[in-house]
């Protein structure tokens, strides 16, 4: 077994890093709980030794030990009451109510120093958290502020509670006394010196036993690689004792800086679980004493658990925890090896036969690959059922091995239940994955046909997913007090299972539930608590629609697989709520509507990843921009997660602001270049952002290492233009290419992401092939240009994301990446609502601009606008003049407003400052604010553009 890798400050990681390990709300915590929770934080953050809570008692002047950790109560008895006066470090801490270090030994157990950190409530402190520190050293900033983080989350989780503000020992929830927590008794210190790699132990402390550890090389080769990872050190192993006994003892260690801040060794403590152990989860406390043989192997084939029938087979007189499985003499049995490195390499459960020379029994033995590397292996001795010589029934490959359904007895089957079930609760990632698991696999061997898995919430019960029962009864037990389903909050209250043998039973049980018992259509049920790091966190009901009694043996495999299916729920849970929470953040950071505009109307579908996977940073967007022009933007922050969510949302939020500059694609792209780089090295971002033009039919694009649109005509051509992209943002080296696309009059742009068209049994060649096949599929048998419409039909386009999404993806759930789709159907601006000229550079210019407005707007009609658009163009016109320089140009456009349009031949852009009151300039941009309803400026290749939009009027 090797260290821990809790890393330290003088390695890397800051010990406030683990804060975020304590539960972010105190629900379903009792008070004790909440104390020790917060104690065992604390011990770990520090790498400390032990710890102890202390209460104040108001008024008679004494700090009372309410609870403690891995401190003999031998050593802590000199600290159960401590006066407030003491010199003590809690009583220090208490008086000052701040964070309090004194150096020494005082309990005499190796420590050098004692940390407290006042409990501050609201009527000033009303406790002390103490740790026991190993390092020579005072704890640094990072740590004290640690410390006090914990400190102020218990008191937060106290104060929840009626009465919270009172010594925990006269509340329902009452802590133990101050001996009954502490589980271990420090044996013996150790320290490591890195020069000659070896390690010594002082003298015993508390010399409880004889030969503590006697596999030492496995202990000093784990201290090696903690030492050289620059972790703490902290593991368990077996050890076998003289008196022929068998126990377990844990060592703890950490890095102690030397001079100048360089590393000089490590130091620790050996303890040995001399007292009754704490009380086991319930699915370890099973396997631990199953009549069959149960290891894991870690990936490099080290034993990283051994249940007592496995120790009793393979390992007596030796320590297999930590031990390569190659190093005992089970492991090196012909045949082995072989199998087990096969079940790693493919993949999938092994089951054969295995003859033990040494003892001349026959074995059945299951190999069951665990998700992430390593095994789990099951054996249970069928010599009495399998004769020496005798072959199993050979597996699919044609060897034998395979186990049966039945023949070889109860035990074999129950390992291969647990087996199986195990397996699939280990890929389970969301909350359905784990009932349908249980349904596939604990329901058909009990013969049971019912199931509702529900969750605990704050004393509600939540159905997180059921089998075999009507939609109407599952919403009459959905969200309802858990105290209002009396067989459910029993089996909650006493942490024991519940079996129900017939309906009649259950009426007898539980008189005023006879209606809920009918509504079921069930006769027997078996009420099974979840249990997971110590919590109830729901409940899981199975049921069968006959009468039946539960042996024994069925009693004992329903409670182990509930603690597999607890600890499956659990990490379910957390993953759903993260999903669910990356989803909401993504979504709402993608547009909720496409606007329709003059010159585009588009359609756009967002496909998250199939399960397993989480959010991605896929984003699309269109931005209407000035001259009736608009934006067309698509990208994929790479990687999958909230971070990259986040990301996405910087840059579409940036991307807006850029655009609202009027910048071209390349200079765009710069910026957001830039943005992405300043995220850090490992951020990147594909992305492409086009202008399509109305009045020139152009789109103007540049690509950074993403994919370039299909170009759909009119007459249902389909075309991919060949342009040479940059490499993804955060990567590339400005400037961008720009390219330029003509297209004809009423086209469809298609742009996608890559996870529309590149999957693990496509390239992406043979994806856009598709995508282009499709998109000339679909455009034949419905025409997306309807005669006649300068707008197209948003409903049509939608209808295509659809028909292009079903073909190139017909199961979304199995995508491995998010994919975007968005079609965008343009329009041209007709000739006849565009009108031009050129202006002289003198004063004259402006009375011929008003001459010129006053033409046009009557020949469209539009008398009522000639009076502010004269206004407008005069006073820009005139702004040129006295600021800029030609040649100079008036253009209007008619679309949904009317735009006028001012160029010149300067680079300066113009901006409203404020006039002072004698002042005889500095109103005319103002004038032009208040009679446009937008104005702006964009710049070009040579020289500017000032444009304004009026409101077109009412027709009547």
């Amino acid at each position: 077994m090797t260290a821990g890798d809790t890393r330290l400050s003088n390695g890397a990681e800051q010990p406030c890093a683990m804060l975020p390990g304590l539960r972010a709300d105190h629900r379903g915590l009792s008070m004790a709980e909440t104390l020790s929770v917060a104690l065992r934080q604390a011990i770990a953050g520090l790498g400390a030794l032990g710890g102890f809570v202390h209460w104040r008692a108001p008024g008679s002047g004494r700090l009372r030990m309410v609870t403690a950790a891995e401190v003999a109560p031998e050593s802590a008895a000199a600290w159960t009451n401590l006066h407030e006066d003491a010199n003590a470090a809690p009583a220090r801490a208490m008086r000052g109510g701040t964070f309090v270090w004194v150096a020494g030994d005082s309990l005499g157990i190796g420590a050098s120093g004692t940390a407290a950190v006042p409990l501050l409530g609201i009527d000033g402190v009303i406790g002390v958290l103490s740790v026991l520190t190993a390092g020579p050293d005072e704890p640094d900033p990072a740590q004290r502020s640690f410390l006090s983080s914990v400190a102020a989350w218990t008191v937060g989780g106290l104060e929840q509670h009626p009465g919270g503000s009172t010594s925990p020992d006269t509340h329902p929830d009452a802590v133990p006394p101050p001996g009954e927590p502490s589980r271990m008794v420090a044996i013996r210190h150790w320290e490591y010196d890195p020069t000659t790699r070896a390690v010594t132990f002082a003298p015993p402390v508390l010399d409880m036993r004889d030969e503590p550890l006697r596999d030492l090389p496995t202990f000093t080769a784990d201290i090696r690689a903690a030492f050289d990872n620059r972790t703490t050190y902290d593991t368990e192993y077996q050890v076998h004792r003289s008196d022929g006994t068998v126990g377990r003892v844990r060592a703890r260690g950490l890095v102690v800086p030397g001079e100048g801040g360089t590393t000089a060794r490590m130091t620790g403590t050996l303890w040995d679980q001399a007292q009754a152990p704490a009380p086991l989860d319930p699915v370890v406390a099973t396997l631990r004493t199953m009549g069959d043989g149960f290891l894991t192997i870690a990936e490099d084939w080290r034993i990283t658990f051994v249940n007592d029938e496995a120790e009793r087979v393979l390992g007596p007189g030796r320590t297999l925890l930590g031990s390569s499985l190659w190093d005992i003499p089970a492991g090196r049995i012909p045949g082995l090896e072989a199998q087990c490195r096969r079940a790693a390499t493919e993949r999938k459960a092994i089951g054969f036969d295995l003859h033990r020379p040494v003892d001349r029994r026959v074995y059945h033995v299951r190999l069951v690959p665990v998700p992430g590397g390593g095994l789990t292996i099951y054996f249970a001795d069928i010599t009495d059922i399998r004769p020496q010589g005798a072959e199993g029934p050979a597996d699919e490959s044609g060897e034998a091995g395979v186990f049966p359904a039945e023949g070889w007895g109860r035990i074999a089957e129950r390992s291969a239940r647990m087996s199986e079930l195990t397996a699939a609760l280990a890929e389970a990632v969301t909350s359905s994955d784990v009932v349908k698991a249980v349904a596939d696999r604990v329901l058909p061997p009990f013969g049971a046909d019912g199931l509702v898995i529900h969750a605990l919430e704050g004393g509600w019960l939540h159905a997180v997913g059921a089998v075999g029962y009507t939609e109407e009864f599952l919403r009459e037990i959905d969200g309802i007090p858990v105290t209002s389903h009396m067989a459910i909050a029993q089996t909650l209250r006493t942490r024991t299972p519940g079996f129900i043998e017939s309906r009649a039973e259950y009426i007898r049980l539980y008189p005023k539930f006879e209606g809920f018992v009918a509504a079921s259509v069930k006769n027997a049920w078996a009420f099974l608590p979840l249990i997971a790091s110590g919590y109830a966190i729901g409940c899981c009901v199975v049921s069968f629609s006959r009468s039946r009694s539960f042996s024994e043996e069925e009693r004992t495999l329903l409670i182990a697989l509930s603690g597999l299916i607890a600890q499956a729920l659990e990490r379910a849970r957390l993953y759903d709520a993260e999903h669910t929470r990356a989803q909401e953040l993504q979504r709402g950071l993608l547009p909720r509507t496409l606007p329709a505009l003059p010159a585009v109307r588009a359609a756009a579908r967002y496909m998250p990843a199939g399960k397993g996977e989480a959010v991605g940073g896929d984003w699309y967007d269109l931005i209407p921009l000035s001259g009736d022009r608009v934006a067309i933007v698509i990208g994929d922050v790479m990687g999958h997660g909230i971070a990259e969510a986040a990301v996405m949302g910087q840059l579409r939020t940036a991307v807006r602001t850029l655009a609202d500059l009027d910048l071209d694609p390349d200079e765009l792209m710069s910026h957001l270049n830039e943005l992405v780089s300043d995220l850090g090295q490992d951020k990147y971002a594909t992305c492409s952002y086009a202008v399509f033009d109305p009045v020139t039919r152009t789109c103007t694009l540049s690509l950074a290492g993403h994919l370039p649109p299909a170009i759909v005509h009119p007459d249902g051509t389909v075309l991919s233009p060949v342009l040479a992209g940059d490499p993804p943002l955060g990567a590339a080296e400005p400037p961008f290419e720009t390219h330029e696309l003509h297209l004809p009059e009423e086209s469809l742009l298609v742009f996608c992401t890559d996870g529309l068209v590149e999957s693990h049994a496509r390239d992406i060649d043979q994806g856009l092939a598709q995508l282009r096949q499709t998109l000339a599929g679909a455009v034949a048998r419905t025409s997306y240009f309807p005669s006649g419409s300068v707008h197209g039909d948003a409903g049509r386009l939608d209808d295509l994301c659809d028909a292009v999404v079903s073909a190139l993806l017909p199961d979304c759930e199995q995508t491995n990446d998010d994919a975007v789709l968005l079609v965008a159907h343009t329009c041209g601006t007709p000739r006849d609502s565009v009108a031009s000229c050129s202006l002289p550079e003198d004063p004259r210019a402006a009375g011929q601009a008003r001459e010129y407005v006053r033409t046009q707007l009557a020949v469209w009609g539009l008398d009522d606008l000639v009076m502010t658009t004269e206004l407008l163009v005069s006073e820009l016109v005139g702004n040129v003049i006295r600021h800029a320089g030609g040649p100079i140009r008036l253009r209007l456009l008619r679309s949904r407003s009317l735009i006028c349009e001012v160029y010149d031949g300067s680079l300066t852009s113009p901006r409203i400052r404020r006039a002072g009151y004698n002042d005889e300039s500095g109103r005319g941009l103002h004038l032009v604010a208040a009679l446009s309803k937008r104005w702006g400026t964009r710049h070009l290749d040579e020289g500017k553009c000032i444009w304004t939009e009026q409101e077109m009027p009412l027709a009547e």
